[in-house]
């Protein structure tokens, strides 16, 4: 039976499979990320970017396929995150704009919107990269419009853009020499492709809804929206009655002794006398659950009963309101130029705010923030105008679609490194206009060598470095040079790498994962060898990084 058109429901369906099927393929799209360390969240900032265009349709109770277009695109848009994310937003944007005004989609139109949303893609990518989500996005629009000089069956050109993608996923690691080398496709074009095989198969369903369970990226997101409504700035800390945010993830399959057969509602039941706030889901497979409670470990000894523990997690939700409070506290005040950096970790943080930084927002590696994030700081500054710092290369194009749908002038100097952003800062002057400062600040990054440490967590061989898992990385601007197994002995190798005969000042930042007397350790021995450079140590409190060291 030939499918003409594309209705409202139909279109639901296919965002609703869609952002499902990427929700639960994340972490494999995550473990497709190129650097062996652990900051691979394409699928994560994928899945984010989707699930606020799916609730922004769900939210849109029209019947018109162009106006729920509309919503996908401007959801996305303010959810994107990483440079995946944005380019998925600019390629719904695109498909938008082809669908305005349309009720229903035919084969022909279909195949349109997905060619105009590839257009779009391209045309917001400065350097655009073949081999990349780019490319799978062309070859699959080009399928789908010769499928549809063909056919006039929607169900077909679908198909024959999914196959587009497959095909072209698969020649990424022949266009992009890196995938060759560490023996993966590109990550973002995978998640695209469970994006596009989830519309096919929401093409293809006739009653997902009965069938459809929340997964575990929306449990997340629920959990979110939870935690938002109970901790608010305004509850004093010692209001909170369960102080341990407790999540566990149950195997239900797992053969363990005397195992108790597994009833969801009883489940819930049970969790509910020992907490609040509890949110359980579960399949035929895996049960997860989130629970407030003074009592961490009856959650975990209840859920052993049902099958084997996988992922457990305990925050002390008490410490956790105390920090929001206190950032709460300490960025009220209002300017008429402000300066917003991306930053994490609270040495980190007081450098920027001492370099004159106004407003932070928490993120950076493994934790980008989106677009709708950046929109935010930049009203809260309650500034006339204002330079955004996004200290990571992962970040730039979400800062410059904020930037682009900001009400007031916004500049975003593309610092891709803690350390280029702290040097940025060097150069910021008020009295200047925003196109000014960029120029100025931007134009002080090449005086600055980024180096960061970090561990590895899979053997590869990268760059024609020879990387074993749990080793220590010296990332070198963004290339991984150094491989060792002792800390300051790697940290050490890089930084020699990291001089030249201009060199005058080290600046290293411990992170959570070091302390002060490895930092101290990694000076000693380079004062042994170069008595004419300057030091100097500051705790960064930074995650993922051991050190993060700038060379001016």
């Amino acid at each position: 039976m030939v499918l003409k058109e594309i209705d409202s429901n139909k279109f639901r369906d296919m965002v609703r499979v869609a952002t499902h099927r990427m929700g639960r393929n994340a972490e494999f799209v995550n473990s497709l990320n190129v650097f062996p360390v652990p900051d691979g969240d394409t699928g994560t900032n994928m899945n984010l970017t989707i699930e606020s265009g799916a609730k922004a349709v769900a939210e849109n109770p029209s019947t018109s396929v162009g106006d729920l277009t509309e919503s996908l695109a401007k959801g996305m848009l303010m959810g994107a995150r990483g440079n995946s994310g944005v380019i998925s937003s600019q390629l719904f944007r695109g498909i938008y704009k082809a669908t305005q005004g349309m009720k229903t989609l035919n084969a022909q139109e279909l195949a349109n919107a997905f060619s105009n949303g590839v257009a779009t893609a391209y045309k917001a990518v400065m350097k655009p990269v073949e081999g990349t989500i780019l490319t799978v996005a062309r070859v699959a629009a080009q399928e789908g419009a010769n499928k549809a000089n063909e056919t006039d069956d929607v169900e077909e050109v679908m198909e024959a853009i999914v196959d587009g993608a497959k095909k072209s996923l698969k020649t990424t690691p022949d266009l992009l020499p890196v995938l060759k080398q560490v023996g993966v496709v590109d990550s973002g074009g995978q998640g695209l492709l469970f994006i596009y095989e989830g519309f096919l198969e929401g093409i293809l369903g006739e009653n997902f809804a009965d069938r459809y369970q929340p997964d575990e990226g929306e449990m997340d997101e629920m959990i979110n929206a939870m935690h938002h409504q109970s901790v608010q700035t305004q509850l004093s800390t010692q209001d909170i009655e369960n102080g341990y945010c407790t999540e566990i993830m149950v195997d239900l399959t797992a053969d363990i002794p005397n195992k108790k057969p597994f009833n969801l509602e009883e489940f819930r039941n049970h969790l509910s006398e020992i907490g609040d706030s509890l949110l359980a889901v579960s399949d035929d497979e895996v049960a997860k659950v989130h629970v407030h409670t003074e009592h961490p470990g009856e959650v975990f000894a209840y859920g052993s009963q049902f099958g084997q523990l996988g992922k457990i997690k305990i925050d002390n939700m008490r410490i956790q309101h105390e920090t929001i409070v206190n950032d709460s506290d300490e960025q009220q005040e209002s300017v008429d130029f402000a300066v917003i950096a991306v930053a994490s970790g609270n040495g980190v943080r007081k450098l920027f705010e001492s370099e004159g930084v106004n407003r932070i927002i928490s993120g950076g590696q493994t934790m980008n923030p989106s677009t709708q994030d950046i929109i935010d700081a930049i009203k809260k500054s309650g500034a006339q105008k204002a330079i955004v710092l996004p200290n990571n290369g992962n970040i730039v194009m979400a800062a410059k679609q904020a930037a682009e749908v900001s009400e007031i002038p916004v500049g975003i100097v593309p610092t891709k490194t803690i350390s280029q952003g702290l040097t940025a800062m060097l150069s910021f002057d008020p009295d200047l206009s925003v196109e000014e400062n960029v120029d100025s600040m931007t134009e002080d990054l090449e005086a600055v060598v980024s180096g960061e440490v970090t561990q590895a967590n899979r053997d590869t061989t990268i760059n024609d470095v020879e990387v074993h898992a749990n080793d220590y990385l010296g990332i070198i601007d963004g290339d991984i040079e150094v491989d060792h197994p002792d800390l300051v002995t790697a940290t050490v190798n890089m930084v020699e790498k990291m001089l030249d005969e201009d060199s005058e000042i080290i600046t290293i930042m411990f992170g959570r994962d070091s302390n002060k007397k490895q930092a101290d350790e990694v000076v000693a021995n380079l004062e042994a060898k170069h008595d004419d450079l300057e030091f100097e140590v500051h705790d960064g409190g930074q995650p993922v990084y051991n050190f993060l060291i700038s060379v001016e």
